[in-house]
């Protein structure tokens, strides 16, 4: 990067660019035109804040012809776009110029459906990284976490909390997780292990007793107490059973939660990412971001998705008078755009889970058929008339549908409420969308619903193929993340990366969805019939998202009028091997014209370190050399 007159170090190139940048920030956080008047600096008439120069640039638009160059205003937005000649006309005598080196420069990217507080939060535990291990290498693991974590008191009744436990992940492939393996562990204290898939959640008995789980605890609504043989709880909780253990751990400290969110946002930034759907949200999460946004730590746009449970599902006025509530009480945290519900209406897949929602019954490994098709937390019926509630009132729905069945009765739901309301453009959502029956193809066009996929897991892998294809049979696997089939029928895709069930690998998501192999699978997952083009998953993951968040007018694309949500690259991703995406660097992030990462300063080179750390560990290690080989007490989330 380089100045239009002299050279500036990272700290003053920072500093200029903030302060240019600091109107666009205003009309995103949500301050007057004074504040943004006062902040301008002074400059030529008409002379941009920022110009980014000698870039191959992906406006995202039917535009043609060569795009080398954008100007930011100093109110935040694009002020042109054009060649570099063309452009020169906008560099002032304090204008900054950045050469961009014939790389990417383009819209920030949208993170449709994704859990940035969790991933705050969960860098605060010792994980497992999703490792495979039998009972002996894991309760090896577990033996040097409770030592890591063993300081006075910790016995007997410090609780010991693990993230990223793969559900799956037990070897030999087949053995189901039971308390006795973790009662077996030299330790009185409680231990929980949280799946990294964020459905399934693994107790020892202690932890069972404390929360009062025997054999007469029911299943509560929307999730499983799963028992043996013998009546007895396994220690395994899924879904919302997870709250009867959970809810006895005790919490963090608000103070080291808000420093674990911050990094984690600003990994985010790093990674290039703008805007984010937070897909799981209530009180307790709009309270961090409060006190993020009033720290100056929150980096993005952020769409916090008000989070329903299936009790809460079945009472629509009471669910829309609860929504309204925490708006009402949020809505001034800067930073923050309400408008969004979400619902769970399956579970997962994989095996032993199980619980993603399918049309026809799960197999038994052995291509015969069982009596078991998951579990569908709400009703079409409910769920129709929980999104009509909403729809009419303005919101928008976001369902977590996974399974075939779960996937029809979302769009049941959705086709009920435009029944009834007759709104045509509620921008309803499904996400996930692991396994769509192809007669469903059409209806998220003729709807108007988007398809949030999350295609970094579109891969040959352990989750797509042992712990799934025995289960589902070849002629249901074939319509494992159908992207093309959907791009085809009409649907409006949208992406997102659902960390931090997955590491946040933005670039290597989208070399995915095209090759749909990524940078770890073993193979090719269906490219033929299902890989998008580049185009369309440069789309995908912007404009499209963006679309999803009734932002389209704001963000998305690369055009005079739009803020100035942007990444400069270093490479080319519209021209570069498809296998060399996964690779990209973001150079510099903007919000709005402010600069949010910047690769060349002292924090932004932390960030960016961070990042290639978390791309060297791979999306899904399988390994138990991957956490035990690393050192006992290794905390891998958000890449640390």
């Amino acid at each position: 990067m380089q100045s239009s007159s002299s050279p500036l170090s990272p700290l003053s190139r920072r500093g200029l660019l903030a302060a240019a940048g600091a109107a666009g920030a205003a009309g995103l956080l949500g301050a007057g035109p004074a504040a943004a008047a006062s902040a301008a600096p002074s400059g030529g008439r008409g002379s941009a804040a920022l110009v980014v120069r000698n870039a191959s640039v992906f406006t995202g638009t039917a535009h043609r012809g060569p795009v080398e160059a954008v100007a930011v205003g100093r109110d935040g937005k694009i002020l042109a776009t054009g060649t570099d000649a063309a452009l020169r006309r906008y560099v002032g005598r304090d204008t900054e110029v950045v050469d961009a080196r014939g790389n990417t420069v383009m819209s920030g990217i949208h993170d449709g459906h994704v859990h940035p507080l969790g991933a705050g939060e969960r860098s605060l535990s010792p994980s497992l990284d999703g490792a495979e291990t039998t009972p002996q290498e894991l309760r090896e693991i577990l033996t040097g976490f409770l030592a890591d974590t063993g300081g006075a008191g910790a016995e007997p009744d410090g609780w010991l909390v693990v993230e990223d436990w793969n559900p799956v992940g037990l070897l030999p492939v087949g053995t189901a997780p039971h308390h006795s393996m973790l009662d077996a562990l030299p330790t009185r204290r409680p231990v929980v292990l949280v799946g990294g898939d964020g459905h399934n959640l693994w107790a020892n008995q202690r932890a069972l007793d404390i929360a009062g789980i025997t054999a007469a605890t029911p299943d509560p609504v929307g999730g499983k107490v799963v028992k043996g043989a013998d009546g007895q709880p396994t220690g395994v909780l899924k879904d919302d059973a997870q709250g009867l253990v959970k809810r006895f751990v005790p919490e963090r400290t608000r103070a080291e939660l808000v420093a674990a969110c911050a990094e984690a946002l600003e990994l985010a930034a790093a990674c290039g990412v703008t805007t984010m759907m937070d897909a799981l949200v209530g009180r307790r999460e709009l309270e961090l971001y409060q006190a993020l946004s009033a720290a100056g730590k929150l980096p993005q746009r952020i769409v916090p998705a008000i989070r329903l449970d299936a009790e809460q599902a079945k009472d629509p006025a009471g669910s829309l008078a609860y929504a309204r509530g925490l708006r009402r009480e949020f809505e001034g945290v800067r930073g923050l755009r309400f408008g969004m519900i979400k619902v769970f209406l399956d579970g997962v897949i994989e095996y032993p889970a199980q619980t993603a929602a399918l049309l026809e019954p799960y197999l038994d490994g052995n291509g015969g058929p069982t009596a078991n098709r998951g579990e569908l937390y709400t009703s079409a019926a409910d769920y129709g008339r929980l999104s009509a509630a909403f729809n009419r009132a303005g919101w928008q729905m976001h369902a977590h549908g996974l399974g075939d069945r779960a996937v029809r009765t979302a769009l049941d739901g959705y086709a009920y409420a435009r029944r009834v309301t007759g709104h045509r453009d509620a921008r309803n959502a499904v996400a996930h969308l692991q396994i769509v029956d192809p007669a469903d193809l059409r209806r998220f066009a003729q709807l108007g619903v988007a398809a949030c996929m999350q295609l970094q897991w579109a891969a040959k892998d352990t989750w797509t193929m042992e712990a799934l294809l025995p289960y589902i049979g070849p002629e249901r696997h074939r319509w494992m993340y159908p992207a093309r089939s959907l791009e085809k029928a009409g649907a409006r895709l949208t992406g997102g990366s659902d960390w931090p069930v997955d590491a946040l690998q933005v670039w290597n998501q989208l070399r995915t969805a095209i090759d749909r192999q990524g940078a770890s699978g073993e193979g090719e997952l269906y490219r033929e019939l299902e890989g998008l083009s580049r185009d369309s998953v440069l789309r995908m993951h912007t404009s499209g998202t963006a679309w999803q968040l009734r932002q389209e007018e704001l963000t998305g694309t690369v055009e005079a009028g739009k803020a100035a949500d942007l990444v400069v690259l270093d490479r080319d991703v519209t021209r570069c091997p498809v296998a060399d995406i996964s690779g990209t660097g973001v150079r510099m992030t903007l919000v709005g014209g402010r600069v949010v990462h910047d690769a060349e300063s002292a924090s932004g080179r932390t960030a960016s370190a961070r990042v290639a750390r978390a791309a060297a560990a791979g999306p899904r290690p399988a390994s138990y050399a991957a956490v035990h080989g690393a050192g006992r007490g290794r905390h891998h989330a958000c890449g640390h």
